[in-house]
């Protein structure tokens, strides 16, 4: 059997890989580069490493590449039925175990573990087993596999069964919840979850917080953590991508078309964020809602600029929520608009240049998630403001263990709290507001993603 075995050293397995391809109407394809900590991770370790990344193919012109035998060196794209594939990751990642980690669930209504989540769920499980299956097949003798996300949680204990030689990582980039809640699976699979993940020698968490979580679940659920280590990895924000990339031409043009938004000698409190439920954006306006109310001195005085881009939008609860945030936005420049005045500047088109435009601009930058692994938002904004950005922070984001003691704080369910640390952050001197930014962006980069892949290699392989 040994002679089966692949030749890839370092092996990365995550849902959505550092390509994707596009049909274009002639049947030709085109080549979409991701980039991101897992990709810099990579070719931080070099190109004579023996490095494959895993990955799952995402739509048709993905299919077709590997149908065709089209790809990229160092990347091994998966054919997964789609139908099997949309059961593992809506059915089951996206509706099921990103919930339960964000704690999101209307507990009167949801979740419903019937018959069809039962079949969902051996989807998840044959989606999880191709991804074993295959890094079983290319990693060479006592290679390094590091595994991504609550996508692949089966994919540790499954793979231990075929290659008890590997050295085993995880990483889990969400919360996970604690026992109280994660107990609301069904116990079969709360505990096939837990096996999957203890099949890894080590697994990573972005807090303290994550990881103790996760330790708790074992050792109420499973037989404790056994052979298997637990370790904190806070991934920071690129600040040499991010100061560079922030300063190119289309970000200033960017910059210039959102100061004719914003209108002249106006404050910028700003969001960006994908319409994730997770991510509260809907109580972030309604908390600047309460403060165009309660402090009208800041009326025409202030613009709330957020950019919400549309996430998931194959589930409907992901369409109903991004209706609703349009709602929101169109009641308040209803109710406080004037002529001259747009309380609410908001964008739902994807747009990178422009998101870095508004990081530069924000006197404020509003982080409210409910709940959220880490928030590169967060720590991105510092990094890139150019006259200093007081940040508002949820103190249920990850980010806020290395944050905190620099942001303003704010409970995300509290809007009237919220509204009163809106108008704290917008009177704040423009000194302090430089300080803390200073102290945020060092905290923020203190461990950029290459160092923060290469961290957890070497913890592995030691």
């Amino acid at each position: 059997m040994a002679a089966t075995f692949g030749a890839a050293q370092v092996l990365v397995a995550s849902n959505r890989g550092p390509v994707s391809y596009e049909l274009g109407e002639d049947g030709s394809l085109h080549a979409k580069r991701g980039g991101g900590g897992l990709v810099s991770g990579l070719s931080a370790i070099g190109p004579d490493t023996g490095a494959l990344w895993v990955c799952s193919a995402l739509g048709e012109g993905d299919r077709q590449a590997v149908r065709t035998g089209v790809g990229e060196p160092g990347v091994r794209m998966l054919d997964i039925p789609a139908d099997v594939h949309a059961d593992a990751y809506n059915g089951i990642a996206n509706s099921v175990l990103w919930f339960v980690h964000h704690m999101l669930y209307q507990t009167p209504l949801e979740p419903v573990f019937d018959a069809e989540f039962r079949r969902q769920w051996a989807s998840y499980e044959a989606y999880n087993l191709a991804f074993a299956e295959a890094l079983a097949a290319e990693a060479a003798p006592g290679a390094a596999v590091l595994v991504q996300d609550y996508h692949l949680t089966l994919v540790p204990g499954q793979l231990r069964e075929l290659r008890p030689d590997l050295r085993i990582g995880h990483f889990s980039h969400t919360p996970w919840a604690p026992p109280e809640y994660f107990r609301m699976l069904p116990d079969d699979i709360a505990a096939q979850v837990l096996r999957g993940m203890l099949g890894a020698d080590r697994l990573g968490f972005l807090t303290r917080r994550w990881a103790d979580a996760f330790t708790a679940c074992a050792t109420q659920f499973a037989d404790g953590l056994g052979e298997t280590a637990v370790g904190v990895h806070g991934l920071g924000a690129d600040a040499d991508f991010l100061r560079r990339r922030s300063h190119e031409a289309d970000v200033d043009e960017r910059m210039a078309a959102l100061r004719e938004e914003i209108g002249p000698g106006r404050r910028t409190i700003v969001r960006v964020d994908r319409t994730e439920l997770s991510k509260n954006i809907v109580r972030g306006m309604l908390a600047y809602r309460a403060l165009l109310e309660d402090h009208p001195e800041w009326r025409e005085r202030v613009v709330h600029v957020a950019f919400a881009y549309p996430s998931r939008q194959d589930l409907a609860v992901y369409r109903d929520y991004t209706a609703e945030v349009q709602r929101v936005a169109s009641a308040i420049n209803e109710e406080y608009g004037t002529e001259g005045w747009t309380p609410v500047v908001l964008h739902v088109k994807d747009d990178f240049a422009r998101s870095l435009a508004a990081y530069r601009l924000a006197d404020v930058a509003l982080v409210n998630p409910i709940r959220d692994g880490m928030n590169l938002v967060a720590k991105e904004v510092p990094v890139v403001s150019d006259e200093g950005c007081v940040l508002l922070l949820s103190r249920e984001a990850g980010a806020w263990e290395e944050l905190g003691e620099d942001a303003v704080g704010v409970n995300p369910y509290d809007v009237s709290g919220t509204a009163a640390a809106l108008h704290e952050a917008l009177v704040m001197g423009a000194g302090e507001r430089a300080e803390r930014t200073k102290r945020l962006s060092a905290a923020a980069t203190a461990l950029p993603p290459a160092q923060w892949f290469l961290n957890q290699l070497d913890a592995l392989r030691g």
